[in-house]
């Protein structure tokens, strides 16, 4: 009997001392491991996010001059020739003339079509309801995203102001993506004249856009008030492990919402989903760009630079003669 109560004493002290470092193997993860990669998941999917963006735009912006389209009605031309299509070079001796760009509807129709996106709503109206749904959840996000900095570090009314206007975006943002996402899904499974250009990766896209926006919402129905934006906030710029603000630890799916985001964070700038690149350059570059090409012009020293450039081997053997012409004929010879 003596024995069994040392044995039962000693199984006792096992176990205690078994609960107390699974519990300090916890707190160590909580306080310095994994919640310290966390905040620095935050960071580098932030620092990637600019940095891919911005090589893009580099990238674009050093390729050769895009054949341009000059499709009018151009915003860049006065309001008057504007409103009917028209052009400088309806006027005498043009050439001859200054020409002044219309900064003003140029910012107007940029804006128009970056947060209406005007010409999908005008060309397709049907398919544009889906579309902006999840485009203008993606808008509030970023509109969320700065509410919580704020948030987290303005003090009194214009913090708390700060606090209510950022649970409103990100409930809207939550709820717009994942019903954007859900429908353009749909829209693509069954609707045959989507369905049969649709890619496997535009299928992946969407459904990690959807997996974000849905795992937010989840973590709001535990924090209703998005304490967790200000606290990520909190953890980035103080440069603190996230689970200093969580006395249990950082909720599981909290974790689950910041490797998501952090993925698409980066994966956005290198995938088609970067077209907020592409269709700046598209605007400004093809469609609107109505440069003359004069003598000694910008336009001019372009188009010598793109033809005296070496072809590249690699490139797809397009078959225009004045890239790749056809050999010399006998009589030609």
């Amino acid at each position: 009997m003596l024995k069994s109560g040392c044995d039962s004493e000693s199984g006792d002290r096992i176990a205690d001392r078994f609960l107390h470092n699974a519990r300090k193997t916890k707190f160590l993860i909580n306080q310095g491991g994994t919640s310290m990669i966390l905040t620095l998941i935050c960071w580098v999917a932030l620092i990637a996010f600019i940095g891919l963006s911005v090589k893009k735009f580099m990238a674009y912006g050093s390729m050769p001059q895009h054949g341009r389209q000059d499709l009018y009605p151009i915003p860049l031309e006065s309001d008057e020739k504007m409103h009917y299509g028209g052009s400088y070079m309806e006027e005498d001796k043009w050439y001859e003339k200054e020409r002044h760009h219309n900064l003003k509807g140029e910012i107007v129709d940029m804006l128009v079509e970056m947060l209406f996106i005007k010409k999908l709503f005008v060309n397709q109206n049907g398919f544009w309801w889906l579309s902006y749904s999840l485009h203008l959840g993606m808008y509030v996000a970023i509109a969320w995203s700065f509410l919580m900095v704020f948030g987290a570090f303005l003090p009194g009314f214009l913090g708390t102001i700060c606090v209510l206007l950022g649970t409103v975006c990100g409930i809207a943002a939550g709820v717009l993506m994942t019903v954007g996402c859900i429908g353009l899904l749909c829209k693509r499974l069954f609707v045959k004249e989507f369905k049969n250009y649709t890619t496997p990766q535009e299928y992946f896209n969407l459904i990690i856009l959807m997996a974000v926006s849905a795992s937010g919402l989840l973590v709001w129905l535990g924090d209703m008030q998005f304490e967790f934006g200000r606290n990520i906030a909190r953890a980035m710029f103080t440069f603190q492990p996230l689970s200093n603000f969580y006395a249990d630890g950082v909720p599981v799916m909290l974790t689950v919402f910041i490797v998501l985001l952090a993925f698409i964070s980066i994966y956005i700038p290198v995938t088609k989903l970067s077209h907020y690149v592409g269709k700046y350059y598209t605007f400004h570059k093809v469609v609107w760009d109505n440069e003359p090409n004069m003598p000694g012009s910008k336009v001019e020293a372009n188009i010598i630079a793109a033809q005296s450039k070496p072809k590249d081997p690699n490139a797809l053997k397009w078959s225009a003669p004045h890239w790749n012409p056809a050999p010399p004929t006998e009589e030609q010879k």
